[in-house]
């Protein structure tokens, strides 16, 4: 499965080809440069096969590789992700980013992997099939097959010099990936109970609000100090409205998600097994 993003240096052509040469290739031209979050997932939704490998087309990877990690998924692994662990590239335009990147998502997620950037990976088939990708979240694709239940696990590859065209990786990326990382906490933690997440951020700002209320009063009758001489009523305020729009927050986040699960006839579980149950 060849998935073409727009590209255009040539690639629809030599792609064209290959199909026309081997039928076994199948090809999905996109009508413009969407991103590689979206040309992954346009390859994926056309692909067919119980074991899905990801691979980029810049030559950085290496194909003999695909072997090992069928092989690691030979040994009861759902997912083999490839780390780049000698990596060929600038150390100050990616080595150092990429690191400090990985231990955070590492962090925030609790899937621990070396190199979450390498597009070289091995799935089964079940661990994306409820898998959807927007903006630049590719890299969390173990993330996601994780939550699913998936054994997932890293295997180093062969990383070779880029040979052709510049990498666009570098501090720039390092925003996007803290603020898709919000989203990816918010999915783990709060997907299925949003009243909860919310609702508790909104009871500590009511009673954060509380105790500055309290102390504000404290100063006015024990140190006559007047109200308008701190700003501790201006923070009541602010936390009291804070914990309110928490709360309604909540309620229609709790709206959203029980009509989400129910239109899609979802579960709030995953089975991985039955015995004796018809």
């Amino acid at each position: 499965m060849l998935a073409n993003d727009g590209s255009s240096d040539g690639s629809a052509e030599v792609l064209d080809r290959i199909a026309a040469a081997d039928k076994r290739f199948k090809v999905v031209h996109l009508r413009r440069n969407f991103g590689q979050t979206a040309a992954l997932m346009a390859a994926l939704d056309h692909s067919s096969g119980d074991i899905i490998i990801m691979m980029d087309a810049d030559l950085q990877n290496d194909a003999s590789d695909i072997v090992h990690l069928l092989a690691k998924l030979g040994e009861g692994y759902d997912v083999v992700s490839g780390w780049r662990r000698e990596r060929r590239d600038t150390e100050w335009g990616r080595g150092w980013p990429s690191r400090v990147v990985n231990r955070y998502i590492s962090w925030m997620t609790g899937v621990h992997l070396h190199d979450y950037g390498c597009t070289l990976k091995a799935y089964r088939r079940w661990a994306l099939e409820n898998v959807r990708l927007y903006g630049e979240m590719h890299r969390y694709i173990p993330i996601y097959a994780s939550w699913e239940g998936a054994r997932v696990t890293e295997l180093p590859v062969v990383h070779h010099p880029r040979l052709h065209g510049q990498s666009k990786y570098g501090f720039s990326r390092i925003p996007r990936v803290a603020l898709d990382l919000l989203v990816i906490f918010f999915f783990d933690k709060a997907l299925d109970r949003p009243m909860q997440f919310f609702g508790k951020i909104g009871l500590y700002a009511l009673g954060a609000g509380f105790l500055a209320g309290l102390y504000a009063v404290w100063l006015r009758f024990a140190e006559d100090t007047s109200f308008i001489k701190t700003p501790l009523p201006l923070l009541v305020v602010l936390l009291t409205v804070t914990a309110l729009l928490c709360i309604f927050f909540g309620v229609i986040a709790e709206i959203q998600m029980r009509t989400y699960y129910e239109s899609r006839g979802k579960r709030a579980y995953i089975v991985r097994k039955t015995i004796n149950i018809d």
